[in-house]
């Protein structure tokens, strides 16, 4: 990959500008929203693939196992660039978008969004979408730590300041309960494959497994045992193609939280207070009453 491409993109997030803002009611990150029109715009191509969810929900760990896929396994090849460059965030910026139209097809895309703000191209292109889904426990606090260590976001004040704003739907990239039963509703419209969090941590092999099948891939023991190697929480944490080391502490400041915190299910329990857990489970149920959707907290 042309090494100016690579240079842009890092001056570009070195210079990504604070604070918030709100596209159709949903909020992001300014720096989104100040290239709103160029993401929007984006065009998608028959035969991209791309991996959806809401922020720390296993992003990274899905990005990494559909790129591998798509290199029939080759660890090599999946080494051949920073996992920012060679899987682009659409949301990222210019320059993001500037490298996602150079590259070769099928590309894997990386997007936060909630369905209705995805580019229209994509729903007029033969395009798969694997959407990742964490219980929302997990994923309020997993984003929590990232929030304190990620300096383009808002400070998120306390944990008990935190919970009451994930709970109004007001942090970047929206609301949890949208976003994950927008896209659950639309599974049979797209080809759009559901993955959930806790059944990859429960059983690896078989949801790399349903991952394949979706994309048409059928390898050998072998491959897939590489493939799981490689994608496993211990492996990517220490891979810095992978766990956004390469920033300085003015982006990601991961003395205050690694970026690859702790990869389980349950982490919840060390911070929910009991009267936050039943405000919690109040909200839930209201909200995701005959959704036909259902989470662990546990596995």
């Amino acid at each position: 990959m042309d090494p100016e491409i690579i240079e842009k993109v890092m001056q570009e997030l070195e210079n990504y500008p604070p604070g918030m803002g709100e596209i159709e009611g949903v909020a992001l990150l300014k720096g989104v929203c100040d290239v709103w029109d160029t993401v929007y715009n984006f065009q998608a191509r028959d035969g991209d693939i791309v991996v959806a969810s809401y922020p720390k929900s296993g992003t990274t760990w899905m990005q990494e196992i559909l790129d591998l896929i798509v290199q029939d396994g080759d660890v090599e090849k999946s080494q051949r660039a920073l996992g920012f460059i060679k899987v682009p965030f659409l949301e990222m910026g210019h320059t993001s978008l500037e490298v996602a139209n150079t590259m070769p097809t099928p590309r894997v895309l990386k997007t936060h969004l909630p369905i209705q703000l995805m580019p229209p191209s994509f729903w007029e292109k033969d395009v798969k979408m694997v959407y990742i889904a964490r219980n929302p426990k997990d994923c309020m606090v997993s984003y929590y730590y990232f929030y304190k260590m990620d300096q383009t976001l808002p400070d998120p004040e306390t944990w008990d300041n935190f919970f009451s704003t994930f709970l109004k739907g007001s942090l970047a990239w929206g609301d949890w309960f949208d976003h994950v039963t927008g896209w659950w509703k639309a599974r049979d419209e797209h080809k759009i494959l559901y993955i959930f969090y806790e059944d990859m941590i429960e059983d690896s092999r078989r949801e790399l497994c349903k991952v394949m099948r979706f994309l048409g891939k059928d390898f050998s023991e072998d491959v897939v045992k590489k493939i799981l190697h490689h994608t496993s929480f211990k492996a990517m944490k220490a891979n810095p193609m992978i766990n956004f080391s390469v920033f300085s502490e003015s982006i990601f400041d991961q003395s205050v939280s690694s970026f690859m915190r702790k990869g389980t299910v349950g982490d919840w329990k060390n911070h929910f207070l009991v009267s936050q857990n039943i405000i919690f489970d109040n909200e839930y149920k209201k909200k995701m009453e005959g959704s036909g959707l259902e989470f662990r907290t546990e596995v």
